[in-house]
């Protein structure tokens, strides 16, 4: 019987950085519930992926969830807009990029904070990251904080005094110690795509922030990063 202590509910995209913290959590011992979305972004194949990489690690249950935050638009990952791409990392703006989904994280979190009560979680795991990243504000440690006080007010576990925690352990990585980190764990990175622009042979396009950041932490680590990209025109 596992305890509480040493159950979880885990945000997977199916990208980089959830499949490592995947990876962690397994690694720590604890009994993981992943929670996946098809929130109606254009690359729906993110949910396949999530199903794909749970299976592999054996999850306890793996539950997705339908929403729709397109039908607020304003993103290139859920509109009509382009995906902003350069040639390298340092091309990057310091901007928030058209690529941030407002409040998505906030929204994952929500859910994952039910789902926790529900399966009688301690904790909550999430791969936000804030170094090599596009500048998203729910990826930062002051906002893993803010809602971890939520997580104490908002919930019937909480104001009985067993309040979910919130674990972010990549959130003070750069991207070559995630993948450092994900290597030395077995983690094969081949079942994972960061791109915000795949093709629909799921592709990655080498070209938008998360590929480039992907890009720069594989060959900071000496070796090729395994995932498919398109060919070079």
């Amino acid at each position: 019987m596992v305890s509480e202590k040493k159950r979880a509910v885990l945000l997977l995209s199916g990208g980089l950085d959830s499949t490592t913290v995947l990876a962690i959590a397994k690694a720590k011992g604890f009994s993981i519930s992943a929670l996946s979305f098809r929130y109606g972004q254009n690359h729906e194949h993110e949910a396949d992926q999530a199903q794909m990489i749970a299976t592999q690690f054996d999850v306890n249950d793996h539950t997705i969830v339908d929403i729709d935050l397109a039908v607020f638009g304003q993103s290139a990952l859920t509109d009509d807009i382009d995906v902003p791409k350069a040639n390298s990392v340092e091309e990057i703006g310091s901007d928030i990029p058209v690529t941030y989904v407002p409040a998505r994280n906030t929204i994952f979190l929500s859910y994952a904070l039910a789902l926790a009560e529900v399966r009688k979680a301690a904790t909550i795991f999430i791969g936000v990251n804030a170094l090599d990243y596009s500048g998203y504000p729910d990826c930062r440690p002051e906002y893993i904080s803010a809602f971890q006080a939520l997580a104490a007010l908002a919930t019937k576990s909480g104001v009985e005094g067993s309040a979910v925690e919130v674990r972010a352990p990549l959130l003070h990585l750069s991207k070559a110690e995630i993948i450092a980190r994900g290597l030395e764990l077995g983690v094969d990175y081949s079942m994972t795509t960061s791109c915000y622009d795949p093709d629909t042979q799921n592709r990655a396009c080498g070209h938008c922030d998360a590929c480039l950041l992907r890009l720069k932490g594989f060959e900071s680590n000496g070796i090729a990063d395994p995932t498919e990209y398109q060919a070079a025109d």
